[in-house]
């Protein structure tokens, strides 16, 4: 089975550009939001327990981030059709980018083999990327814990806007 030898950005490299759709089937580049900060939060799957419970605290944080002058955006595997689901049930006011042929993982170093009971499988390590207003890395957390990481990133953004 084929691992991603991609090292996690680190802080002070430009952050790797890319171009998906979000649920919607908009594009979303990171070009485009130049000028303005952008936590980039890689999740595995919609709607499981530790993914709800992490972007349902970006959302109750949302009004704080966009205060700060931050773009917020999930990015997992899931379709557009899930994201949909997602963002219905839990009323999430910021985009999920669908990354179903991994690019924007495998460029953010965290599309790696795990393991579960023993088997090994490729999956998304949960992992948050703060990119400053120039395009720049200004935090990585590795290997997220879902529960109070949104207010961490918050407080990280008041740093740097």
């Amino acid at each position: 089975m084929a691992t991603t030898n991609e090292a996690l950005p680190a802080v002070g490299d430009a952050a790797p550009d890319f171009s998906v759709s979000d649920q919607d089937g908009n594009r979303a580049n990171l070009k485009d939001c130049a000028g303005k900060a952008v936590v980039l939060y890689f999740y595995p799957k919609d709607s499981t327990p530790g993914c709800t419970i992490e972007a349902k605290e970006f959302r109750d944080a949302l009004p704080d981030f966009e205060a700060a002058g931050a773009l917020v955006f999930g990015v997992s595997p899931d379709n557009a059709q899930s994201h949909c689901k997602f963002i219905d049930k839990h009323g999430l006011g910021f985009r999920l980018l669908c990354d179903s042929d991994h690019e924007v993982a495998t460029a953010y170093g965290v599309w790696t083999q795990k393991s579960l009971f023993g088997k090994k499988y490729m999956g998304i390590q949960r992992a948050t990327f703060l990119i400053d207003p120039n395009g720049k890395i200004a935090q990585v957390w590795p290997k997220v814990k879902p529960r109070g990481h949104a207010a961490e990133v918050l407080a990280k953004v008041h740093e740097i806007t």
